[in-house]
């Protein structure tokens, strides 16, 4: 695992940047923002995700560690992949990010390049108590927790393309089988009411 890698800037191209480090050069991903930062010559430091698959080994820095968490947190979310991912921290910054979250506002995501409705609203959902808001920031009123946790997941069916009325059953009879009624955290309810719709539901 590479977690950072520091060293003088050959190159930049876009959003790629080549740092030397003991004589190898490293290729990194990048966001706009970030390349616009460095200079060819200077030393630098990025913080580092290595992403491995069979046919391809890529590197994903970031300037603070805050932005890595971030990174790996939106991968964490069904379809979101890494170059998604990063073009969710170049169009937003990590507190705006959380603030989204805390308001249930899957509106900045739509924003990003790539980023369809569906996967804007489970990144909202998804990413729900994982992190923190920042100061200050709106958060979403709040009556009962698990009523707001069970609106949230039903919201979520919903903007998949789930009828309401059947979302919201499926979310009902999850909780009610929950062995802490109402207790299961967005991410978990979500996948449990997936789960019970089934692949071969029919949408209406």
């Amino acid at each position: 695992m590479i977690a950072s890698v520091r060293g003088e800037v050959l190159s930049l191209t876009g959003s790629h940047v080549i740092i030397e480090v003991g004589g190898l050069g490293y290729a990194v991903q990048i966001t706009p923002q970030h390349a616009l930062s460095l200079r060819v010559g200077q030393e630098t430091r990025v913080h580092t995700a290595l992403i491995v698959r069979e046919d391809d080994q890529s590197l994903f820095g970031f300037a603070t560690r805050e932005e890595l968490e971030m990174f790996d947190l939106l991968r964490g979310v069904s379809g979101v992949g890494p170059k998604s991912a990063l073009g969710v921290l170049a169009t937003l910054t990590p507190d705006e990010i959380a603030a989204a979250v805390a308001a249930e506002d899957d509106a900045p995501f739509r924003k990003v390049s790539g980023i369809g409705p569906k996967t804007a609203k489970l990144i909202a959902v998804s990413l729900a108590g994982k992190i923190l808001p920042p100061a200050g920031a709106p958060v979403a009123a709040s009556s009962p927790a698990a009523s707001d946790t069970t609106r949230s997941v039903v919201t979520a069916l919903v903007g998949l393309g789930w009828n309401e009325k059947v979302a919201t059953q499926a979310v009902d009879e999850v909780v009610e089988a929950a062995t802490e009624d109402g207790a299961l955290p967005v991410p978990a309810l979500l996948r449990l009411a997936l789960a019970r719709l089934g692949p071969q539901q029919v949408r209406s």
